[in-house]
């Protein structure tokens, strides 16, 4: 598959993809509350992502279950959400969800405190928030895609913190992995030059400990391999002319950005 130019007509439906996302997780952030189980957020998120007529883009993609991937304080992504799994106090909750609007899609995720938490995990997700915008101050027509992902490995490493190799963002449009690939850290090479109209998933995926991941027996959760804290942040990006344009905030998030 190669790297796809949007039209203004495709850019139109991915910024409306992007502002439902971007509504759907301002009301999951708002609905987490501790007693809550992974399973009760999924149910509110496909409702949410519904009630806009639009489709979940995770439901049954590649056989995974549920609307909303859940993973809590150690699972880095795709945690598969569970009535059995209760939201604690302390947590931290990364919520990762798509919705395909018209056609398209768009791609997000968050990573939530759930009460008081610790100040170690509260830098961590300010990290992991601040490392992509630290990345995207380079998506502009003109540069080269590695100058995102070294932006992203600079700033998280700069803390101590371990970025993930094993996974990595990606190009989104009519389907919600397209090429290239967006690593969260420099490669050898610079990649591709990136051209105005393409649209990118930036999602740095930022351990307090190591780098390393394993998979569970699931075949879907991912967690760090010692055990420590993960954070997750994505948004869908426009790479423009001069910089880029976030799909999937709204105005008022990106005044706190």
């Amino acid at each position: 598959m190669a790297v796809t130019i949007k039209s203004e007509r495709e850019i139109e439906l991915m910024r409306e993809a992007g502002k439902i996302l971007a509504k759907t997780h301002n009301e999951l952030e708002k609905a987490l509350k501790p007693g809550m189980t992974t399973w009760d957020i999924d149910h509110l998120g496909e409702e949410i992502i519904r009630s806009y007529g639009c489709i979940p883009s995770f439901k049954n993609y590649c056989g995974y279950p549920a609307s909303i991937c859940v993973s809590v304080n150690n699972e880095v992504v795709h945690g598969i959400p569970s009535k059995k799994r209760v939201i604690q106090e302390g947590d931290i909750v990364s919520l990762d969800a798509g919705v395909i609007y018209k056609g398209y899609h768009s791609d997000a995720a968050r990573t939530h405190g759930v009460g008081e938490i610790s100040k170690e995990a509260k830098q961590l997700i300010e990290v992991t928030r601040q490392s992509f915008f630290e990345g995207i101050k380079y998506a502009k027509a003109g540069n080269h895609l590695n100058d995102i992902s070294a932006a992203v490995q600079a700033y998280a490493e700069k803390f101590g913190y371990g970025v993930v190799r094993d996974l990595v963002g990606h190009g989104i449009g009519e389907h919600l992995h397209e090429d290239p690939e967006v690593p969260n850290f420099a490669r050898r090479r610079k990649g591709i030059r990136l051209q105005a109209g393409m649209t990118l998933a930036v999602e740095p995926m930022i351990n307090v400990g190591r780098p390393g991941v394993r998979w569970l027996d699931d075949e879907w959760t991912v967690v760090t391999e010692d055990g420590s804290l993960s954070a997750h942040y994505e948004n869908t990006i426009l790479v423009g002319e001069d910089g880029p344009e976030i799909l999937s905030l709204l105005p008022s998030d990106e005044e706190k950005a």
